[in-house]
């Protein structure tokens, strides 16, 4: 029937060929020889807004209204219009947009643009019921009958007829009933009540399990949805051990027999690989059992799979379909069938060891972001997709943020070879608390039970963690935790919660996924030199970086038309609108563009440091995709489809992000032509065997690609590891004799593998510059009398902004964003330079911020350029927060009365010192520009407006109207913190 309903799909939609061939191919759960009857399709419906349809016996009548299932409520219309009273499920910490003026106009009924999520058409919590009439065959006579909901929303209670069937509530697994006493043959009526509100059982708002921050707190059943039959004795559970030493799968089997008369019958195991070009095949092993009626039996069996055994892992992920077949007289009474891989996933002090080879994991975080539906995919196509091309970006493990993703997810992360950490559903944090005797308590355990049950044979189930940034009694209940689970299931390895770095320590956790030890340090002059050896150096396991770069990126508007499903990106149309209100409507794409630039230049200097850090086992990015909730967090180069914006793409990532990064340490990236420029060349690889007799390349290019000089090391082998030395470098840079920019590359010689890095050089006794500029840092009566002859004066206003004293810029860009963290700074993305005027002929640089420019604009000044003339822009334009959309500048140009003036906020000059040749030679370059004819400004400014600058404040002063603020803002929010886990 399995077969038979797929092709019939096959036929009427198109669009479903690849979700049935899956079940075609790999169906893991259902019986072969299992008679099912589908129920997707019409279903009666019926909103319980009152809670009264158990009272009111609705599971005894028919209901009036329609829905297509699977589906969501939202999917098919179903709920309420989206108000600014609507119950969200979710905290929100900043509340100043329902308080600011300026966003009036988003708050109107008709126009509700919330900047908090992604809005979906519909709305509704609560109960709700779903109600579907079945015949069952007399061929079902005698046989057990299950209904089975792979993945509803989020607890059912159900009927038959008029007879109470249970209720189930789990967020991670299918929702089975047992059928058998209540469907006779004949024509039944099968009521589902799913209702999908925080009740007793309380994992958090914020938890990507339910929260509106991500998938959303949807109301439905969105997977599988049928009725299965199995004799009555049956296979309730198979889990498969893999010993890859001993070759050979301990199989662990659970038979219930729901007859009243005793069984005896054989299990007969087998297995065969599936997606290898050589097909392995075990020899059948038969094993005899006999159990009494109302019985249940555990029983092991030992599989050989014998010299042939193919292994698992990123590189080969060979996988065996388990068959296993209950047999009674000679009869064929039911056939299960498992997936599983052999491989081993261990640890080995600070290292993680696939198969006993030591892997680095590069990892990304998935929060549940699928806008087209409001809740995850149960189509392995699409998580193949997903997986393709976090491993085009050099990825090769996924954790899933407070969330266990359907069974599709980790059969498609079996396929392409992807280490998978899911965790309980649960961030235990604003609201609910653990190790206090809470409901939640409890349920972590039952939870994580059901994702072992259900997807423990996967191979890409490495690693599991009970949830995300936990409050209450957190070490003593974390560390029972995972002794549980340690003493109960070696296939993987455990950690108490994914934590930032101020969370207290769980000794007893096999790894650690913790902030604290990540981020960049550009308060100091950026460089290549520096690891996080120190940070890690407490913990003797694995450590993995929790949430790792959270650098931000200004919103992509073209991606707004993407939207044609069940949500809508009014936060993107809030910040378009309001950027147009702003006068800056035409450079949304050009803040993008830019911003991006600087957005992959953290990432890559983040990536690379923990790539020269020997011991590091791995990181987490929160995240390769944006996430479209807390505030709006646009911290992906890849946007909530999982596609690429257009400033970097999965190739340029790969290079600095791969199994195999040459690597570059350089005390700094600016220098100046009497220095000799020394580095060190490394390499970090986590392959699929070492690296023999490898030759490492180095080149360095101008920017007209000439190539400057070159240089090779011969290495014999390169083990699995990071930060290993390959040779050093020396060259003298007295041959560059103007500003200059160059590229330096390392590859590894017949390989695909290449890294580069930009590094500037400067004249270290520049030339004087004869100009008649007047240079001042007071716009006074002289600088007046000075433009009203026509004449060119210089202001440098450093220290002295009142009119955007309230913008903080660092060079690095806003984390995660603004509103998250109620304008923490700093507020500023990057900056958008107008590359390709004469003001910076001497000064090579593209429209983006790069490291040059770190000395000068780390910690500068911006100006607010609230009465400058419509369309006026600037030659710097630093890039403020999308939440507030200041027209800002660093560097511009006007003309004033008769004369012409260049502002700067930076502190640009004359007296600059020698240790800031990029401030010196970008000074050194605006006045040559101003000394030449070329020094035109377009836009007229009064001599007023410059001044009011330095006297009034910004007439837009933000306020978050609340006090209240995230966990981790909160002085002493968590409590028992160990030192370490040693």
């Amino acid at each position: 029937m399995v077969i038979i309903n797929c092709l019939k799909k096959v036929l009427m939609r198109r669009v479903a060929f690849c979700a049935c061939l899956s079940i075609l191919l790999v169906a893991t759960t259902i019986a072969a020889t299992a008679q099912t009857l589908s129920l997707a399709g019409q279903w009666r419906f019926k909103i319980d807004r009152e809670n009264k349809g158990t009272a009111e016996k609705w599971y005894a009548r028919n209901l009036e209204d329609n829905i297509r299932l699977p589906g969501s409520m939202a999917q098919n219309g179903k709920g309420d219009d989206i108000t600014l009273k609507t119950p969200w499920t979710g905290t929100i910490y900043d509340s100043s947009f329902y308080f600011n003026p300026r966003l009036a106009k988003f708050r109107q009924a008709g126009n509700i643009k919330l900047p908090f999520w992604l809005t979906p058409a519909k709305y509704y919590v609560g109960a709700a019921w779903y109600q579907h009439n079945v015949n069952i065959p007399a061929a079902w006579k005698g046989k057990r009958i299950v209904l089975f909901l792979e993945r509803a929303h989020t607890e059912t209670h159900v009927w038959v007829d008029d007879h109470e069937a249970g209720m189930q509530n789990s967020l991670v697994a299918p929702h089975q009933y047992d059928l058998t006493d209540y469907l006779s043959t004949g024509p039944h009526q099968i009521s589902i009540c799913v209702d999908n509100r925080i009740k007793g059982i309380n994992v958090g708002p914020d938890s990507h399990s339910i929260t509106d921050h991500t998938q959303g707190n949807w109301n439905g059943i969105i997977g599988k949805i049928e009725l299965q039959t199995a004799p009555l004795t049956y296979l309730d559970d198979i889990q498969v051990y893999p010993d890859v030493k001993a070759k050979v799968a301990r199989v662990k089997l659970q038979l219930n027999n729901n007859g009243n008369s005793s069984f005896a019958g054989q299990v007969v195991l087998s297995a065969k690989s599936f997606n290898t070009a050589k097909v392995h095949q075990t020899q059948l092993i038969k094993t005899n059992v006999s159990i009494a009626g109302k019985q249940t039996k555990s029983i092991e069996v030992v599989l050989p799979l014998g010299s042939g055994m193919q292994t698992w892992d990123e590189f080969n992920p060979a996988l065996y379909a388990l068959t296993a077949v209950i047999t009674s007289k000679g009869q064929s009474l039911e056939q299960r069938r498992a997936e599983f891989g052999m491989r081993e996933f261990t640890i080995q002090g600070t290292h993680f060891l696939i198969n006993g080879r030591p892997v680095f994991l590069r990892g990304t975080v998935n929060n549940c972001e699928f806008p087209l539906t409001g809740y995850p995919s149960t189509n392995i196509a699409d998580w193949m997709r997903i997986f393709k091309v976090a491993r085009a970006h050099g990825l090769n493990h996924m954790r899933f943020h407070s969330w266990c993703p359907p069974q599709e997810a980790f059969m498609a992360a079996d396929r392409v070879g992807f280490y998978l950490q899911p965790e309980g559903p649960s961030w235990p944090n604003h609201g609910p608390k653990i190790g206090l005797g809470q409901p939640i308590d409890q349920y972590l355990y039952d939870e994580t039970n059901r994702m072992a049950k259900h997807y423990g044979n996967f191979a890409s189930f490495c690693m599991l963690s009970g949830g995300n940034e936990p409050a209450g009694n957190q070490v003593a209940y974390l560390n029972a935790f995972v002794d549980y689970w340690k003493k109960k299931d070696s296939r993987r390895v455990y950690t108490g919660m994914s934590v930032g770095g101020s969370w207290p320590v769980v000794p007893n956790a096999e790894y650690q996924v913790r902030g604290g030890v990540r981020g960049l340090a550009w308060e100091k002059r950026p460089e290549s030199i520096s690891d996080f050896t120190a940070g890690i150096g407490k913990f003797n396991v694995p450590f993995v970086a929790h949430e790792m770069g959270q650098w931000c990126v200004f919103p992509d508007f073209g991606e707004i038309k993407e939207y044609t499903g069940v949500y809508r990106a009014k936060n993107f149309e809030l910040f378009q609108e309001d950027l147009k209100d702003q006068g800056m409507a035409d450079q949304g794409r050009d803040f993008l563009r830019a911003s991006g630039k600087l957005q992959v230049l953290c990432y890559k200097n983040e990536i690379e440091k923990t790539l020269r850090t020997p011991n590091y086992a791995g990181f987490q990015l929160l995240g390769l995709q944006d996430f479209p909730g807390q505030g709006t967090a646009l911290v992906g180069v890849l946007n909530a489809f999982w596609k690429e914006k257009e400033y970097i793409t999965s190739k340029e990532f790969a290079r600095f992000c791969n199994t195999t990064v040459p690597l570059v340490q350089l005390p700094k990236f600016v220098f100046t032509n009497d220095e000799v420029l020394e580095a060190g060349i490394m390499v970090a690889h986590s392959g699929n065997a070492p690296l023999q007799n490898t030759t490492f390349k180095w080149t360095i290019k101008n920017e007209k690609g000439v190539l400057l000089t070159q240089g090779n090391f011969q290495v014999k082998t390169i083990n699995n590891g990071n930060g290993i030395p390959v040779g050093n470098v020396k060259w003298p840079l007295n041959s560059i004799k103007q500003a200059t920019q160059l590229k330096f590359e390392v590859s590894i010689v017949g390989t695909p593998y290449a890294n580069d890095w930009n590094v500037w050089v400067y004249p270290a006794k520049p030339e004087a510059i004869k100009n008649e500029v007047y240079y001042t840092n007071a716009f006074d009566e002289k600088a007046k009398a000075v433009l009203d002859k026509g004449g060119k004066v210089f202001l440098n206003i450093a220290g002295q902004v009142v009119k955007g004293k309230e913008v903080i810029m660092h060079f690095l860009p806003v984390f995660w964003n603004t509103s998250w963290f109620k304008m923490r700074p700093p507020h500023v993305t990057g900056m958008l330079i107008q590359d390709q005027s004469s003001a910076f002929a001497n000064f090579p640089t593209s429209y983006h911020s790069d490291l040059q420019w770190w000395e000068i604009a780390n910690r500068a000044q911006v100006m607010v350029l609230e009465d400058f003339p419509a369309g006026f822009k600037p030659l710097v334009q630093p890039i403020d927060t999308w939440f507030l959309n200041r027209r800002l500048a660093l560097v511009y140009e006007a003309k004033v009365g008769n004369g012409k003036i260049i502002v700067s906020s930076a502190d640009l000059g004359p007296a600059i010192d020698a240790d800031k040749p990029a401030a010196r030679q970008l000074y050194r370059s605006l006045l040559q520009y101003m000394a030449s004819e070329k020094f035109n400004p377009t836009g007229e400014v009064s001599f007023e407006v410059i001044k009011d600058v330095m006297v009034s404040p910004s007439k837009y002063q933000f306020s978050t109207f609340t006090k209240e603020s995230p966990d981790e803002l909160k002085p002493n929010s968590n409590q028992i913190k160990p030192k370490s886990n040693e």
